[in-house]
Formats: structure tokens, C-alpha cells, sequence
């Protein structure tokens, strides 16, 4: 599922609908084709040799069936995700005036991640009925790039999600590397900041990143200060701007290390 000022890369799995869009969340690894824990405050630990892997979900509900479906993603979605071998947490994202969701599993190995494909979807086809899914879902995976935690996300936390797009061959990588040097950093100084995360698709040149708020009003209140950090960075990049878009978190039992 899903934070302000970040980054994401996505390609649809095969037989996925043509539709655009991503979740709570992240940033190292390799991945393939389908979406966290903690650190001190004001401190980035070293970047560590991890292999995570996230698949997404997005499509458009029922905001009248948000809640009802939310219910049903905790108490049967999420055990029977969370049984599955190399399963590491799901989240949810969710826009309750539009309806629009975004559910992400975590898999401690691509192996994994592709292994769970049959077993996830009967899942997602409930979890999608429940929120009053109308059609048009977009599955991705992701290669996790970076992930960071100032502490754990609270009730009525949201997230700031930017995607990326373009720019030359060295993109990816030199987007990770600004994640890192440059918006982790400025994110650590924000009142109500709680984590961030970037995913990349190194096939598509897209990213994603994602920042978390304690509240939407400490969301807002960074508002500005994302938006000049966003053309920085997409100028940099030599990149375009493809979507920003600010969710509540709704469910965040993800639990891919630190990675920053």
C-alpha cells in the first residue's frame, strides 16, 4: 500500500488490463513482472543485500462499500496472504471519495512472488467484490528499491504516491540514488513524516515512491514543499511527471526490512 515526495515503476503481469496506476511501501532488489521495517530517527542505515518483491492491485470501488470491504481484507484476505510461503504483509490504499484502492502484497523472493500468482487471485477477485470493484483492475510487480521507516504509520495516516517516467537509460538507477541522497533527507525533517518507499521497473524506466503522513492534515501542510521537490527531481532526472496521488492508509501490515 503505498508517502510524500516519492517515486514508483510499474509493468502489468501477463493478461493484465491496459490501465494506469500503484500502493503503502519502497526501495533494492530485482524483480520481474507484477508491491517494510523501521529505523532509529534521523539516522539512514546502511543499505543492506535484499531481494524484495511487491505485487499492486488497483482498481476503482464502491466508496459507500470501502469500509465493509476493508473488513473483509483483515479478518480473511490478509490471514490467508499471510499464510502463504514467502508472504511478508499486504496494505491497503484507498481514496474514499473516488472508491479508488491500491492492495499490495510483499514476498520475500521473486520465486515466491510468482508462486503465490494462482493462489492470490481467487483472493483478489473477493477482495475486489467486496470494495464494489467494477472492472478495469491492473495488477504490476515491482522490484523494491528503497525502504524507510521513522516509526510505525497510526490510525488516520495517509500517503503521498509520485510516479516517474522516462528520462535516459541510467534513470532508475539515478533515481534510487536521489530517493536516497536527496528526498529521504528533506522527508526526515517534515513534521508528522512516517516512512517512505520506492519501487522501480527497470524494463519500463518507470518509478514510484511513496511517502506517509501521520495525518492528512500534516499530508497537506507538505503540500508545497512536495511539489518543488517533485519538479527538482523530475528535472534532474530528465523525467515526467506521470501522477501524483494522496490516499489514506487503510491497512499496513507490511513488513519489508529497512532499505535505504
Amino acid at each position: 500500500m503505498a508517502f510524500t515526495g516519492t517515486v514508483l515503476a510499474s509493468r502489468p503481469c501477463p493478461g493484465a488490463p491496459d490501465v494506469a496506476t500503484a500502493l503503502d511501501l519502497t526501495w533494492v532488489a530485482q524483480r520481474r513482472s507484477v508491491s517494510r521495517d523501521g529505523s532509529a530517527a534521523g539516522t539512514l542505515p546502511d543499505h543492506g543485500e535484499f531481494a524484495m518483491y511487491i505485487r499492486t492491485t488497483e482498481f476503482r470501488g464502491d466508496p459507500s462499500m470501502i469500509d465493509g470491504g476493508l473488513r473483509l481484507v483483515r479478518e480473511e484476505i490478509f490471514p490467508a496472504v499471510s499464510a502463504m510461503d514467502g508472504s511478508i504483509g499486504m496494505s491497503m490504499l484507498v481514496d474514499r471519495q473516488s472508491g479508488r484502492c491500491i492492495a499490495t502484497t510483499a514476498w520475500s523472493s521473486e520465486d515466491a512472488m510468482l508462486a503465490s500468482a494462482d493462489a492470490v487471485q481467487p483472493l483478489r477477485d473477493r477482495a475486489e467484490s467486496a470494495l464494489g470493484g467494477t472492472g478495469g483492475r491492473y495488477v504490476h510487480e515491482w522490484e523494491v528499491a528503497v525502504v524507510h521507516r521513522d516509526h510505525a504509520t497510526p490510525d488516520g495516516a495517509c500517503a503521498r504516491l509520485t510516479w516517474l517516467s522516462g528520462g535516459d537509460l541510467h534513470m532508475v538507477d539515478n533515481a534510487i540514488d536521489m530517493f536516497r541522497m536527496v528526498i529521504l533527507p528533506q522527508l526526515q525533517e517534515q513534521r508528522g513524516f512516517c516512512s517512505a518507499s520506492l519501487m522501480v521497473d527497470r524494463e519500463t524506466g518507470r518509478v514510484v515512491g511513496t511517502a506517509a503522513f501521520d495525518s492528512r492534515e500534516a499530508l497537506e501542510a507538505t503540500r508545497d514543499a512536495a511539489a518543488r521537490l517533485r519538479e527538482r527531481v523530475s528535472g534532474e532526472l530528465g523525467a515526467i511527471i506521470d501522477n501524483v496521488e494522496e490516499m489514506e492508509i487503510a491497512f499496513a501490515h507490511l513488513h519489508v526490512p529497512e532499505m535505504a
